[in-house]
């Protein structure tokens, strides 16, 4: 790593949303700065700490807080948001995680670092490091498409046609069109379940111009497109540091990560990667749907019922509990030796990483997309919720390496969905995974793709001279506060 001529004096904390698609990546980007010289501590909560300790080298500090989850109604031990399953219990756990406000105004009167890193759903960390003096810097956990996208909608959500199914998100790169049933309008969701969310995204909307910036888990020869079109548009600077998930190359760093540090999980991580071994270079699809996804049993059985017709060897993950999906009795047999059904937790960089396997079924969540980026995958997308479906244009019109299986409607509950046929599924996967001509050109542009991925994280890349960039410009300005 080249030297930064005072980077080991500049101490940055880092604070992660306490769910697996914000903690994780956040942690891949501290190990990184850490990486690069800077002094770094993670801020988290016991069981979670438990989580990242496996993960981190020694150069990086974990700091530790109690979480209140006994006063708040959630299960003793509960202290991430990837294991509640409940509307109810998901509005207890973001006001458990806004308590944490006095816990982390002392943190940073003890550590006194000169910047905090902190989730874009902890609008609060603002007011409190801006009190101190301390410069906050967001996690946004998504890409510029999806920023860009977004905006581009609340420019024209007063305006849409009620009489057409379909929306143009205006002044983007790209001709961009999507379904109304595929966007959520967050500012009419009040008087429903979910009118936490709208006034917690009011408040990140709020303080996001106020902060000092924003770290983005993207690179810039991956979007150049809206990169430019974000800093054109908004106010706020940006640095794009990813993809940070190569910085776990030893396989133990990739199987624990995400919490397979269990005896039991290991062994299920085993099993998996052996049975990959057993099957030709690129035979197998993989199939997940991230940390936070639940499906009804009836979606679950049109699943299973399109990944054996789809003819493809398989490996999928499946979250729900007990088997009421299951087909029939003869189910299991059928797709002995073929499919492989992963309860729970699944080593997912080693999977998508692994010669055998040559597609990714998934639901668009930023990490997941992007490990499947690294890994040189072409996708079969089946977007849930949040900017799922913004990060389903992008990988299908865009970078053109995704398939859309047909999903149509945002919904943050699995009932709300309507379930997606298995003949669906079964094509998708059919041309994701074909040897036609249409299919080869889809591998060699997420092969092109990935080698872009790894050189914007190697010495030199555009994500490796960001990071110096930012340190070099926190130096400048603590420098500036203390002359």
């Amino acid at each position: 790593m080249v030297s930064h001529g005072g980077a080991s004096d500049l101490h940055i904390l880092f604070f992660p949303f306490m769910m697996q698609g914000h903690m994780l990546p956040l942690v891949d980007m501290a190990k990184l700065f850490a990486a690069h010289g800077a002094a770094v501590t993670i801020l988290t909560t016991p069981a979670n700490a438990d989580i990242i300790r496996p993960t981190i080298p020694c150069s990086v500090q974990l700091h530790i807080i109690p979480f209140p989850s006994a006063q708040f109604g959630l299960p003793q031990g509960c202290e991430n948001r990837s294991s509640i399953l409940s509307e109810d219990l998901r509005v207890k756990f973001i006001q458990a995680i806004s308590s944490l406000r006095h816990p982390f105004d002392e943190v940073l009167t003890v550590l006194r670092p000169h910047c905090v890193v902190t989730d874009m759903f902890m609008p609060w960390t603002h007011q409190i490091a801006a009190a101190k003096g301390i410069p906050r810097i967001i996690f946004h956990g998504t890409n510029y498409f999806s920023l860009c996208a977004s905006q581009a909608f609340n420019r024209c959500r007063h305006n849409l046609d009620a009489g057409k199914p379909l929306i143009e998100l205006p002044g983007l790169p790209h001709r961009i069109q999507m379904l109304k049933t595929q966007i959520i309008d967050f500012e009419k969701l009040a008087g429903t379940p979910m009118e936490f969310m709208a006034e917690l995204l009011r408040e990140v909307k709020e303080v996001e111009p106020k902060s000092y910036g924003a770290v983005m888990n993207s690179f810039y020869e991956l979007e150049p497109d809206y990169v430019q079109w974000h800093q054109e548009e908004t106010t706020t600077k940006t640095w794009h540091v990813g993809p940070v998930s190569l910085c776990n190359k030893a396989a133990a760093e990739k199987s624990a990560r995400g919490g397979g540090g269990g005896q039991q999980m290991q062994g299920n991580a085993g099993e998996c990667l052996k049975w990959l071994d057993g099957k030709p270079a690129g035979s197998v699809v993989y199939a997940c749907f991230g940390s936070g996804s639940l499906f009804t049993a009836a979606q679950l059985r049109e699943m299973a019922l399109g990944l054996e017709a789809s003819g493809q060897a398989f490996v999928w993950v499946v979250r729900n509990a007990g088997d009421e999906w299951v087909p029939d009795q003869g189910y299991y047999e059928r797709i002995e030796g073929r499919g492989m059904v992963v309860r729970g937790w699944a080593p997912q960089l080693l999977i998508l990483n692994h010669a055998a396997v040559g597609g990714f079924v998934t639901h668009c969540g930023w990490n997941s997309s992007l490990e499947g980026i690294c890994a040189g995958l072409p996708l079969v997308t089946w977007p849930l919720y949040a900017e799922q479906f913004y990060n389903e244009r992008f990988l299908v019109e865009v970078l053109k390496i995704g398939v859309a299986v047909g999903s149509e409607v945002f919904s943050f509950t699995q009932e709300g969905r309507p379930v997606v046929e298995a003949a669906k599924l079964e094509v998708a996967v059919r041309r994701v995974m074909g040897d036609d001509e249409e299919a080869g050109e889809r591998r060699r542009r997420a092969r092109e793709t990935a080698k872009m991925a790894r050189t914007a994280v190697e010495e030199g890349g555009s994500s490796y001279m960001e990071i110096d960039r930012l340190i070099r410009e926190l130096i400048e300005e603590c420098a500036r506060k203390e002359s």
